[in-house]
């Protein structure tokens, strides 16, 4: 099975089961906090304090992503 076509059947099933009423709002949240992670999702702030930088250091010199009108740092190497 191709990478895409695994993301689009894990995302086809969460629309359905949300849709039929079979995943809650908490449901949602478990599989967000279940990718953020496997993504070690760390806000810029979190990320300079854990790792002993400055915040600019972090949002300057770091991979960085926006969800949610929200600026994340991905670290899983």
């Amino acid at each position: 099975m191709q990478n895409n076509e695994l993301k689009d059947k894990i995302i086809l099933n969460i629309m359905k089961g949300m849709e039929n009423n079979m995943l809650s709002n908490n449901d949602l949240i478990e599989i967000i906090e279940a990718a953020g992670s496997f993504l070690n999702l760390r806000t810029i702030s979190d990320y300079a304090k854990q790792n002993n930088k400055s915040y600019n250091g972090v949002k300057n010199f770091r991979e960085k992503i926006e969800l949610f009108n929200v600026n994340f740092v991905i670290d899983n190497d």
